[in-house]
């Protein structure tokens, strides 16, 4: 299959708006958390408890939507799913309590759970391997720039209208409108740009099997485990830090947040893209060794922006912001190593059983996470701090688990760097050498 130019830029612009909103309609929780949790009062504990219901669901049912994206017409499910969690992005302005709230955010889980498998199985279809990194990196463009965006334009209508409920009715308009055009795009055969590679077609278990066979797969798996609890974390808790710590108001916090996200993320996703597609001289693990170099830099990046005292808002936000930079090469070099050791037929399965496994460990650790706050909160007020001042402290000391965590993906991503070159070799039936 065959596409104009004219025609590919029109899907990858459609898949990267899709993706844009999946993680637009995200991160309102998180922008509005801070009003979300006086209104009710909740525990940061409670707060991220609403992210990890949300990331639960997307988890398990992502087994499921990734066969699909493997076996049925991939733009049928990506645009359903846009109209669902659309669809429980506006009802999540009507919650009237945390329960009915809750609720919502498992609904949004199901049909965000949909963008991911689809999106990479059809990019992985329409870009030949040596332009794939790219082409990866501005549909994953839509997490910076969504998460940015989202942030900026909910702390905007929160400061306007007075409440937290505008900003999810805001949200859901586009991706209804998105899901529908989503039915435009095209449908490429599998394999489409990797003829000499089999066409096997397995059951769910074989391809689960199959995939959990492949040891690179083990490592990036892991290396996604670790990165996305300690991105959800940054996300989920970044505008409350501002507020708490540093004084903002919930307009200018988000601004901040968004800032840090849209600017710095976006230029280290594609930066990722282009290093990425580079470094397939390096070899099949080229890419992975790319985000092992950018984990290095990102720990001590993170602890920096950490040390930043009260007040230093702005000395905060650039260090994050280029912290940003380098944490968001991850992306486009992780993923498009998964589509070099996995058969066309099996990459929406791949991504869901990525998504499983480490979106399970972040529900975990997101839950701990708001825990370890709430406790080390609890200890400086129990040492006499006041209530606003040990909530500030608790979080403040809680976030030092990311550059730890940056830390130990080193190891991680750099032996699956080792492993992926005979993976590579196995697939493409070539030699390890």
């Amino acid at each position: 299959m065959k596409l104009s130019k004219s025609r590919l830029a029109f899907t990858l612009g459609l898949l990267f708006l899709i993706n844009f909103m999946n993680f637009y309609d995200r991160q309102v929780i998180a922008a509005m958390g801070e009003s979300i949790k006086r209104e009710w009062q909740l525990s940061d504990s409670q707060l991220s408890g609403l992210t990890t219901a949300f990331i639960l669901l997307y988890a398990v049912i992502g087994i499921p939507l990734g066969r699909l994206a493997d076996v049925a017409k991939r733009k049928n499910l990506l645009a359903a799913g846009a109209l669902v969690w659309s669809g429980f992005t506006a009802l999540s302005g009507f919650a009237g309590n945390f329960a009915a709230l809750f609720a919502c955010r498992l609904g949004v889980g199901v049909g965000e759970a949909t963008a991911a498998p689809t999106g990479n199985s059809l990019i992985g279809d329409l870009f030949p391997p040596k332009q794939r990194a790219r082409a990866i990196s501005i549909f994953m463009l839509g997490i910076p720039l969504g998460v940015g965006a989202s942030n900026i334009i909910s702390g905007m209508v929160a400061k306007s209208t007075g409440g937290w409920r505008p900003a999810f009715f805001v949200a859901a308009v586009p991706g209804i409108v998105l899901g529908l055009l989503a039915l435009a795009l095209p449908e490429p055969p599998r394999g489409a740009v990797d003829p000499h590679l089999a066409e096997q077609q397995e059951s769910s278990i074989e391809s689960i099997r199959t995939i959990l066979r492949i040891p690179t797969m083990w490592w990036i798996i892991a290396s996604g485990a670790l990165f996305n609890l300690s991105m959800y974390a940054l996300a989920v808790f970044t505008t409350s830090f501002l507020i708490r710590f540093h004084g903002l108001d919930i307009d200018y916090a988000n601004r901040f947040s968004g800032g840090i996200y849209g600017i710095g993320g976006a230029v280290g996703m594609l930066f990722g893209g282009w290093l990425g597609d580079r470094s397939v001289r390096w070899g099949p693990g080229g890419r992975l060794k790319c985000a092992a170099i950018a984990s290095f830099l990102a720990a001590p990046l993170v602890w920096a922006a950490l040390q930043q005292p009260k007040g230093a808002y702005w000395a905060f936000f650039w260090i994050m912001l280029t912290s940003c930079v380098v944490l968001y090469v991850y992306y486009a070099t992780v993923v498009s190593t998964m589509h070099e050791i996995v058969a066309p037929r099996m990459r929406g399965m791949a991504m869901s059983v990525y998504f499983f496994v480490f979106y399970m460990f972040t529900a975990i650790g997101l839950l701990s996470f708001g825990k370890l706050s709430d406790g080390l909160a609890a200890r400086a007020l129990a040492a006499g701090a006041s209530v606003t001042e040990s909530v500030s402290m608790g979080l403040h000391e809680a976030l030092y688990v990311v550059p730890l965590i940056s830390a130990i993906m080193v190891p991680i991503l750099w032996i699956g760097s080792r492993t992926a070159v005979a993976d590579h070799a196995k697939l493409h039936g070539t030699s390890a050498a």
